[in-house]
């Protein structure tokens, strides 16, 4: 009974250390990575700004538009998850901008891409800028998935769609 009260209160007091110290980090962050691609900027835009199938982890996304003509990609995870992201900046082949449209997740924000044109291929950028919410969600995210682990599996799957392995990088 004793080792069981003394694995309870250890248990209790991580769970108490996690949430401290995800408070006491910012709930703001700004990180970016970027790839090599020897794919054209035309061709990766059309990935990007349209459905997102493409990506290993999404289980289906539409492209959808509003009454006012404001484009959205309605993604749902494998895990059932779904999330709106509002296109809130497009300039077709070399930038957009794609932001959380979706209330009450326990992270929000944005996602700007540049790509340019560099050594024969595109150089693609992502710049996330985001918001985590959550304190306990706020300390996994800086240190145990790291916070650009996003940005590198979205790179990642960017290139196997166009048959390329890429390395992404600060």
């Amino acid at each position: 009974m004793k080792i069981l009260l003394i694995f309870a209160g250890a248990a209790v007091l991580i769970i108490v250390c996690v949430v401290v110290v995800g408070a006491l980090l910012p709930k703001h962050h700004v990180v970016t990575r970027c790839a090599f691609f020897k794919a054209s900027p035309e061709k990766l835009f059309a990935l990007i700004s349209g459905s997102q199938n493409w990506r290993p982890e999404v289980k289906s996304c539409e492209v959808v538009k509003d009454g006012s003509g404001k484009q959205f990609q309605r993604e749902t995870s494998k895990r059932g998850e779904t999330i709106l992201y509002a296109i809130e900046n497009s300039q077709p082949p070399s930038a957009i901008v794609r932001r959380i449209a979706t209330e009450n997740l326990p992270y929000g924000g944005k996602w700007s891409f540049t790509l340019e044109s560099a050594r024969g291929g595109t150089r693609v950028r992502i710049t996330e800028d985001g918001d985590v919410y959550n304190p306990a969600f706020r300390f996994v995210s800086r240190f145990i998935l790291g916070q650009t682990s996003s940005l590198n599996t979205y790179l990642t799957a960017l290139g196997k769609a166009v048959g390329e392995e890429v390395k992404p990088e600060d």
